[in-house]
């Protein structure tokens, strides 16, 4: 789905942070507008085309009508196949002494947690992230800036089930794990090392019950605190990092 950026400050931090851009529009009458210059000037590096508009042209186009005279457009963003993850995944088990981590976001809807959570997915090596088709958020510029870019460096992919997506996982040799304050064991105390499908919850309701149904295990995180609970994308961050643990003490 093209999206449009607009304003200054928006279209400077989704050239930065590698949001993929198909043109630039550029309202005439802009050449003494040092800002709008330098942009255009970054988007010329990077080979960008840039056109001048009408600022009609650029209201008609505008959401917010906040573009400054300065607007993107910008290109699809290129899902993978569940498949593809697989394949992936099992890639990275038999390189990595069987350890393999595919993320499963149960209708999430806040690109920028979906954006935190890929940040977090790249960096410990996961292999993939599965988001529902429907009812789910989907990636946006918001997810780029929130990843710092690592969205551009990990495969999503678009499933119509979570629930039939477990049961594929299941059938690729994955021990799936729901995280859930519900869980009686602490993700301390369970077993996280090797092929595991990570499956998170929604922002507000958690895991559905018949993905929950599905998991062969739930985890929860030890809490110390007073305060309900982590975010989301804390919470994935910190489940994550306990399989990188895991999976690396295994090695030690």
């Amino acid at each position: 789905m093209v999206e449009f950026i607009e304003g200054k400050r928006p279209v400077n931090e989704a050239l930065r942070n590698g949001v993929p851009v198909r043109r630039m529009y550029v309202a005439e009458g802009l050449r003494k507008d040092k800002v709008v210059n330098e942009i255009t000037r970054r988007a010329h590096k990077m080979g960008i085309s840039v056109k001048q508009v009408s600022r009609a042209e650029l209201d008609k186009r505008s959401e917010r009508g906040s573009h400054q005279g300065i607007m993107l457009e910008t290109e699809s963003f290129q899902y993978s196949s569940a498949k593809e993850i697989f394949i992936a995944a099992k890639k990275r088990a038999e390189a990595n002494d069987g350890c393999a981590l595919i993320v499963v976001l149960d209708h999430i809807t806040d690109a920028g947690n979906l954006g935190a959570i890929a940040r977090s997915a790249e960096v410990v090596g996961a292999s993939g992230i599965l988001i529902p088709a429907n009812r789910s958020v989907r990636v946006t510029a918001a997810t780029y800036k929130s990843s710092a870019g690592a969205i551009a460096h990990i495969p999503v992919a678009r499933v119509a089930g979570i629930p039939q997506t477990i049961d594929e996982l299941k059938e690729n040799d994955f021990w799936v794990a729901g995280a859930s304050e519900k869980a009686a064991d602490s993700i301390w105390d369970s077993n996280m090392a090797g092929k595991i499908a990570l499956v998170m919850g929604s922002e507000g309701e958690g895991l559905a019950r018949l993905t929950q149904e599905r998991c062969d295990f739930l985890v929860g995180l030890p809490q110390a605190g007073s305060i309900g609970s982590l975010n989301v994308a804390q919470a994935a961050t910190a489940c994550m990092y306990e399989w990188m643990r895991q999976c690396t003490k295994g090695r030690n």
